[in-house]
């Protein structure tokens, strides 16, 4: 009998649930054994539904999610979440403001789009013009062929397993940092609109930060290999201690990158949200 209790605003457990991000809690009403149908049809006493609840803007944060665009498209997953487990008239029901709940969910998010918008022009600013330095790098090391060449214009050293390693990784650091750079300025003319924000500006991100990523350490491996032919013939005792600390700092610069990649793929292909918080019960009047 306790799941029908309401607050002193009318809302039940299911409108709770919504309204402040509790994933495993709604997820458990939605079973087909446990669903009951009334409780997804009530509404408070300002006429808003579990949709419109879903639709506000709370001031609690659905996770430990860097960055106002990956935040926003939390919000808009919530949203088609509640909406799938709803009644299709719901959808377009208004509350006594007159406002239907897609209406609530414009109106709330406003501020968190432009934020969103800000928040990926600054980041991808900022990695264009590094992938821009990038490709400039990789394209004079594809041209500058270590060692001589014959007669016949073929390098000597072509049958070296590093020249091959410096081939093919000078091939792959120009292409992935061109690719970089081109979808980190896809990001900055794309519209911000909140739909946008769904899979097409995260898909585009998390694109140029795996081309950027891969830049970064085909060039490095392609460095090694050049420099390879320098340290094998003078300072060969050097090689060693020279590629450890490349790899280290390669390392050091995958922890402090791998974060903000993490979560931006997790926001990506996960279905739904889940949120890592729990609700303050302070305020609640339960009424029976």
């Amino acid at each position: 009998m306790a799941i029908h209790d309401e607050t002193s605003e009318g809302k039940n457990i299911i409108m709770l649930a919504a309204e402040y991000r509790q994933t495993h809690v709604y997820e458990l009403f939605c079973k087909s054994h446990l669903r009951i149908e009334s409780m997804f049809h009530k509404l408070d006493n300002r006429g808003n539904s579990a949709l419109h609840l879903a639709a506000k803007q709370i001031e609690q944060k659905t996770g430990l999610i860097p960055g106002a665009a990956l935040q926003m498209q939390w919000e808009i997953k919530w949203y088609e979440h509640i909406m799938k487990s709803m009644p299709r008239g719901f959808l377009h029901l208004p509350n006594k403001d007159g406002k239907t709940p897609g209406d609530v969910f414009m109106d709330t998010h406003k501020l968190l789009v432009e934020e969103g918008g800000k928040w990926l022009s600054d980041t991808s600013n900022a990695c264009s013009i590094v992938a821009g330095l990038f490709v400039t790098v990789a394209f004079n090391m594809s041209t500058t062929v270590p060692g001589e060449v014959d007669e016949k214009g073929n390098p000597r050293l072509e049958k070296q397993l590093a020249f091959n390693i410096f081939a093919i990784s000078s091939y792959i650091s120009f292409y992935s940092s061109l690719l970089a750079m081109i979808m980190f300025l896809a990001i900055l003319t794309s519209g911000n609109k909140e739909s946008s924000f769904r899979s097409t500006l995260p898909m585009k991100l998390l694109l140029a930060l795996t081309a950027f990523y891969v830049s970064i350490a085909s060039t490095a491996i392609c460095f090694s290999a050049a420099h390879f032919f320098i340290l094998r013939q003078n300072l060969k005792s050097a090689a060693f201690p020279a590629y450890s600390w490349a790899v280290l700092l390669l390392i050091c610069f995958a922890i402090s990158g791998f974060p903000l990649y993490f979560h931006l793929t997790w926001a990506i292909f996960k279905r739904v949200p889940h949120h890592h918080q729990m609700i303050t019960p302070a305020g609640f009047h339960i009424k029976h």
